[in-house]
Order: C-alpha cells, then structure tokens, then sequence
C-alpha cells in the first residue's frame, strides 16, 4: 500500500510539470514570456504598411527588447496604421528616435526597431515618432524587381 502511495506521488509530480511545460510553450508562442516589473510608457508611430507586424510583437533597440506593440488602429484621415508602442520606464529615447519595422531572419517574425537621435529632450507618454519606415513587403520587391526587367526588353544575344 505505501509502495503504490509514493508511485501514485510521482506520477502526479509527472503531471504537474507537464502542465508547467505545456503552460510556458503556450506563453512563449503567444509572446508573452516576459513580464516586466517596471511601468511602462506610450509613444505613437504612424507608418504606411506595417506587413505583418500583430499586437505584443517587440520594441527592440540595439538587439535588446526594451517593449511591446499595444495597439493597432487605422487612422482614417492620414490613411496610415497608427501603431501604439509600449516602452519599458528603465528605458529613455530621444524625442527624435526613428522607428522601423523589421523582419528576424528572411521570413521570421516582425517587429519595431528604434533607432535613438540625438535629442536632449526624451520620449514621454503620448510622445509621436515623426520618423518612421515602414515594413519591407517580400511580395512587393519581387513585383517591382520583374516589373523593372520587363522594361529593359528582351535581352539580345551578341554577335
């Protein structure tokens, strides 16, 4: 009887670190394995295409991931996506950083890269972003790569 007590013990701790697994994978995947113990501040940055940048993609600055993307909305008087970036408080920019959106790797995920400026003044909650580039869209520079052999014509052989 206490022999099956302490198998049926360890087969519950079995179970519970399944589920702890199970519940990190799924944080990991929906990109919320970090969970920051400081405030945050809001800046807003317009740009013309955001591709496929999704909502808690990173902030990143210099490879280090100092926020996340809050919000996405359209703004239907610019025609632009206004992007709501929530940046960590131990991190202070520039008022004139620029933000880009970038790809990890060839096909990987996208997220906002900041550049800092040289500003004495720093971003603030409700700061904007003037300076801004939008995501480099694979589909768009193929088109415009064959769209611009097309013009050229035909190729001649030599004689």
């Amino acid at each position: 009887m206490q022999k099956q007590r302490i198998i049926d013990f360890w087969v519950g701790v079995f179970i519970l670190c399944g589920f702890a697994a199970i519940l990190f994978l799924a944080l990991k995947a929906g990109n919320m394995g970090s969970f920051s113990s400081s405030g945050t501040y809001s800046v807003e940055a317009k740009f013309d295409n955001i591709g496929g940048l999704k909502v808690r993609a990173p902030v990143k600055s210099a490879g280090v991931v100092i926020g996340r993307v809050g919000k996405i909305r359209f703004d239907p008087v610019s025609f632009q996506a206004v992007v709501v970036l929530n940046i960590e408080n131990d991190y202070q920019f520039p008022k004139d950083t620029s933000a880009k959106i970038l790809t990890s790797g060839l096909l990987g995920e996208q997220y906002v890269g900041f550049e800092p400026g040289g500003d004495e003044a720093n971003l603030v909650q409700g700061s904007v972003i003037k300076s801004t580039q939008s995501a480099v869209v694979l589909e768009s520079l193929i088109s415009q790569f064959l769209y611009n052999k097309a013009a050229d014509g035909p190729a001649t052989p030599e004689k």
